[in-house]
């Protein structure tokens, strides 16, 4: 607060200075300016399309998809047993003889958060670069 000391009978009156107000408000503005871009994410997620038509696919695939599976006795590769340490060889190997890196992942409800998680490590470092969660189709509702 500033004073305006003049040789008038008022004496002293008070006036506000409100420089530093604008300087404070000011560098405020440009903080949020700066910061509010950065608080913006994004998830990125791919959905299937609807397909019109009604009849199933034909199952003659030579090359069945590449299912991974956590159970709690360990990790299962297409209904075959793999130990974890052997898994990512044996995906570059199932890899190395396909065009896509694309792979589904289901986890059993007893696996631990964590099993799963290394289990998914160790197929994303076995060249999967596309990992697919395979869930419950939805319960219809009443």
């Amino acid at each position: 607060m500033a004073f305006d000391v003049g040789g008038s009978k008022e004496g002293v009156r008070p006036s506000i200075n409100v420089t530093p107000l604008v300087d404070v408000v000011l560098v405020l503005l440009i903080i949020f300016m700066v910061i509010t871009p950065l608080l913006s994410k994004q998830f990125y997620l791919h959905t299937a399309k609807k397909d019109e038509n009604k009849d199933p696919p034909a199952q003659n695939d030579p090359k069945p998809p590449v299912v991974l599976t956590a159970r709690a006795g360990g990790a299962y590769l297409n209904a075959d047993k793999i130990p974890l340490e052997e898994l990512g060889d044996k995906l570059r190997r199932v890899f190395a003889a396909r065009n896509e890196y694309m792979l589904f992942f289901a986890a059993e409800d007893d696996v631990p958060f964590g099993e799963a998680m290394k289990i998914m490590d160790a197929a994303r470092g076995g060249g999967a670069l596309t990992i697919a969660v395979v869930t419950d189709p939805p319960k219809p509702s009443p």
